[in-house]
């Protein structure tokens, strides 16, 4: 099991993704260093840099097509399920690099849990989709897997809604509701690290404002790294923000900053809608 925190000066800070001052004095959860994705001869993400200061949001934003879910999918190792996908440079998770072969898939997903931008409950009841993953883990008290579900149904401000149907499919509760249930899913495995990649995207205004609302509590216990393409939901999610532009960060600062002080010019494009 992976436990040591990620020294922040393990980083090469003099890399050109510079960590504003406030991010360099938190504790790290993870990073990655000189990262590249391939798909076949495809160069997807080019040499990032980025640090994910603990129990902070990161925003990952920019155009479509730009590597923001390919590099998310980085983090727990998702693009090694993609035939002719190979990954160089280091991905820094508790003082280690889990970008290696001899890496425990298994364990590196149950650390840095990921939902992902469609709601994808299993067809099973709403306890059976928590308990499930428990269950494989080896946890078999009946009493402890209830109290597991209920605690991570109430992580995902889920339980009120459900609490009395809990033998109810799944798929019989509304599109943000699934996708609340995904993330109660993720964190019944006790995670470090959540990757949200557009989890609200296919969800209406209430729905919405609801994940970014349980985005805002979650943080308080883990690590959030989410991709979006409303900046405006970056702005009210996240403490800091990297901008993708063709498989390259630009530019990373606090989320306020960047929005109201970019440094490069390709990113107050962005901002400003000239491009994207």
């Amino acid at each position: 099991m992976i436990t040591k925190q990620v020294p922040i000066k393990a980083l090469d800070l003099d890399s050109p993704i510079h960590v504003t001052t406030p991010a360099a004095e938190l504790p790290a959860a993870m990073a990655t260093n000189d990262l590249h994705v391939y798909y076949g001869d495809n160069h997807a993400i080019k040499g990032v840099d980025l640090v994910f200061p603990e129990n902070q949001v990161t925003a990952l934003i920019g155009p479509s097509g730009c590597g923001k879910s390919t590099y998310l999918r980085a983090l727990n190792r998702m693009n090694d399920e993609i035939e002719g996908c190979r990954m160089e440079g280091d991905i820094l998770y508790g003082g280690v690099n889990i970008n290696r072969k001899e890496v425990d898939l298994y364990n590196v997903r149950k650390e840095i849990g990921m939902v992902f931008q469609k709601p994808n409950p299993f067809t099973k009841s709403i306890y059976e989709n928590i308990a499930f993953g428990l269950k494989r883990h080896g946890l078999k008290n009946k009493k402890e897997l209830m109290e597991r579900v209920e605690k991570s149904l109430r992580g995902a401000a889920l339980w009120d809604e459900v609490k009395d149907d809990l033998g109810k499919s799944a798929l019989s509760l509304s599109g943000g509701q699934q996708q609340r249930l995904c993330i109660a899913r993720a964190i019944a495995m006790q995670p470090k690290v959540l990757l949200l990649d557009e989890p609200a995207s296919a969800l209406d205004p209430i729905s919405t404002s609801k994940i970014e609302d349980l985005i805002n509590e979650l943080k308080k216990k883990y690590t959030i790294v989410i991709v979006t393409h409303n900046m405006q939901q970056a702005a009210r999610v996240s403490d800091y923000t990297a901008f993708f532009y063709m498989g390259e960060v630009v530019e990373t600062k606090e989320t306020t900053e960047l929005f109201t002080n970019p440094t490069e010019k390709r990113t107050e494009d962005y901002i400003s809608g000239n491009f994207g």
